[in-house]
């Protein structure tokens, strides 16, 4: 059973070795454990470092392509190199790495193939009273949206098994969290919560400028998400909406022209109603034509995922190759190792001082 943990990077040469020092170097039920660095861009050498600190695989994108983004190409990484599960942590140590072995349980037990870590968010100190309202208000859109349990929908800490990484597909560049959540829900892909720590913060987020910049970015990402894997739900619910719309200002048109007998002045009531109901016959076409193109779209991520699946057994050299992964040589930690004093987080480089 081989695990690798991958971690997005974007400038995080200082906040890496820590993050890289917590990391297990053993976990009951996995033989081997890997470490890959994703680096989105980063110009302070963060690459460079990781390699320094002894992790196992690099992938370095030349310039920011975002977190989505850096997250996908981590996903299939990983896949090509032979994971059997996909650890999803932050490079800037937000997450206890030791709570590694508490998210890959669910996965090991056989109940769940998506296991998301719940960061009891109402307790962390730094978080404003806002946010935390805001953490439980989106979370429990999503659960809805997704049809989950899920606790804590904007955590970055998540396990993943293989299976259920062949057939994740993200969509847009802002954030994986949201839209993988809600799709695999929507595939019927066992989802877990389990609790896990959080340590100091150490810096801003990068991903959103502030709040509102946030509600605005994720709005847009569950919505799409969720018309994307249920468009008939979607558009017929905006179709009835419109038809609704339609039917109470025809109706009020037709109220006065039996009553009174005429409906003078009531024109626009007629008008109004007339283009509500025309327009929900047009949504009515789109959520057919919606429906037909999500069939297609399923199809075709079949057929990613057994591409996915047959790319991963072409070996290790061509998959690195083929997607710039530069393997570093350090050898993969485990059981044995740490039994003989192998890695260990006391070998690793002594973080080098702020300059």
């Amino acid at each position: 059973m081989k695990l690798i943990i991958q971690i997005p990077c974007l400038n995080e040469r200082e906040t890496l070795p820590e993050t890289i020092a917590a990391l297990p170097r053993h976990i009951p039920g996995i033989d081997e454990i890997e470490v890959l660095i994703i680096d989105d861009g980063s110009t302070d050498g963060t690459a460079e470092r990781a390699a320094e600190l002894g992790v196992h695989h690099v992938l370095r994108f030349p310039q920011n392509r975002g977190l989505a983004r850096a997250f996908t190409a981590g996903i299939d990484a990983c896949v090509k190199l032979g994971a059997d599960i996909i650890v999803n942590t932050d490079a800037d140590n937000q997450y206890e790495g030791t709570d590694i072995a508490l998210l890959v349980a669910p996965i090991l037990a056989g109940r769940a193939e998506f296991v998301i870590g719940d960061r009891q968010t109402d307790g962390i100190a730094h978080f404003s009273p806002i946010k935390k309202l805001l953490q439980r208000w989106g979370s429990g859109v999503v659960r809805q949206l997704s049809a989950t349990s899920v606790s804590d929908s904007p955590s970055g800490f998540r396990a993943i098994s293989r299976r259920a990484a062949l057939g994740l597909f993200v969509h847009n560049r802002f954030t994986y969290t949201l839209e993988t959540v809600i799709q695999a829900g929507r595939a019927g892909i066992a989802v877990e919560n389990v609790k896990v720590r959080t340590n100091h913060k150490t810096r801003e987020s990068r991903l959103f400028k502030n709040i509102p910049d946030y509600l605005k970015k994720a709005g847009g990402v569950m919505f799409r998400a969720y018309a994307m894997y249920r468009p008939v739900q979607v558009f017929s619910r905006i179709a009835f909406v419109l038809f609704a719309i339609g039917a109470l200002t025809w109706g009020r048109f037709l109220y006065y022209f039996v009553t009174r007998g005429t409906a003078a002045g009531k024109i626009q009531s007629l008008l109004v109603g007339t283009t509500a109901i025309i327009l929900a016959f047009v949504v009515g076409l789109v959520a057919m034509l919606a429906e037909l193109l999500a069939a297609n779209r399923r199809l075709l991520e079949d057929l990613l995922v057994r591409m996915r699946n047959m790319e991963s057994r072409v070996g290790d050299a061509s998959s690195r190759q083929l997607h710039a992964v530069h393997t570093t040589g350090h050898a993969s930690w485990t059981a044995d190792d740490v039994r003989v004093g192998g890695p260990t987080k006391e070998a690793l480089p002594a973080p080098s001082p702020p300059s």
